[in-house]
């Protein structure tokens, strides 16, 4: 029997629903958000993950540590397979899934992995679709093995150079992943501004005034590929409302928040930072910053 691995439940019920065959692993984790920090294996990892996961209020805690084990018990178990599947998107969010996988299976050898990665949402499709696909599957090769691994450490690396150097090399045996680290490193705060470009899209859309949460999300998520789910966005803008001097009084723009957007100030300096992205701790008045005109990380001064 196959295992077939994907993003999530939506991807996962496709799956199930397509009538290819065998079980379905979710892998349920938007690790762009939150601490993945290196050092750790899978299991004390996931403890890391489940407590971030449920301190933001995304799910009871015991619910979701229990969540994680049944999880990594299933991948742990992935020899007694005859087949594993990776089923992923190009977005950021998935691209991270699939290099952590990736990394598992460089040291957890699997006799049959394939993958099924295009530009193509997964979630979004039919299970007549993922049945069209599955034949498109191939063979993980050493590089893409290698690749994940080497990007896995780049991103729990406690700065942001790591990702840097890795996407300025050759990434060509993920084809997507170039990209993904890229919208990664436009997470750390800019250069002037202190925003995550997640950040700055969500003030530019709330500018207006009187646009709720949710309109500002279409407005603000409006990218290719997509990535943020509205539950992510909330959390931000009730980030960007906290802090000595808040950017957002509910979902209206307070004057320091118009302040940042036209560049009068720096809410790095200002608005006391402190979250994680990957393996890097955002914290403090001069914390690692993305240059979007150079297209590099600055580190702090």
């Amino acid at each position: 029997m196959t295992l077939h691995i994907t993003n999530g439940d939506c991807a996962a019920d496709l799956l199930r629903a397509s009538g290819i065959g065998g079980d379905v692993l979710p892998w349920r984790d938007v690790l762009h958000e939150g601490p993945v920090p290196a050092g750790l294996d899978l299991a004390a990892l996931s403890h890391v993950r489940a407590d971030f996961i449920s301190s933001m209020g995304w799910g009871d805690a015991a619910a979701v540590r229990r969540d994680f084990q049944t999880r990594d018990t299933t991948l742990a178990a992935a020899d007694t397979h005859d087949g594993v599947v990776l089923w992923f998107e190009h977005d950021l969010y998935d691209q991270l899934q699939l290099v952590q996988l990736l990394d598992w299976f460089a040291t957890h050898p699997h006799r049959s992995l394939q993958l099924v990665c295009d530009a193509e949402y997964l979630g979004t499709a039919s299970p007549e679709r993922l049945r069209a696909r599955f034949p498109t599957r191939h063979a993980v090769t050493a590089a893409q093995l290698d690749l994940g691994r080497r990007a896995w450490e780049a991103v729990r690396s406690p700065t942001p150079d790591a990702v840097d150097r890795l996407r300025n090399g050759d990434c060509s045996a993920l084809p997507f992943f170039g990209a993904a680290l890229v919208r990664l490193l436009e997470e750390l705060p800019a250069v002037g501004t202190g925003l995550s470009r997640t950040e700055h899209q969500a003030l530019l859309a709330l500018r207006p005034g009187g646009v709720t949460l949710e309109a500002a999300f279409q407005v603000a998520h409006d990218e290719d590929p997509v990535f943020l789910g509205d539950t992510v966005f909330a959390s931000i803008a009730a980030r960007l409302a906290r802090g000595p001097e808040p950017l957002l009084d509910g979902p209206t723009l307070t004057s320091a928040g118009h302040d940042v957007l036209d560049g009068g100030r720096d809410w790095a300096v200002t608005g006391g930072l402190d979250r994680w992205l990957g393996g890097v701790h955002v914290v403090g008045p001069r914390p690692w910053r993305w240059d979007s005109a150079a297209r590099r990380t600055v580190a702090p001064a």
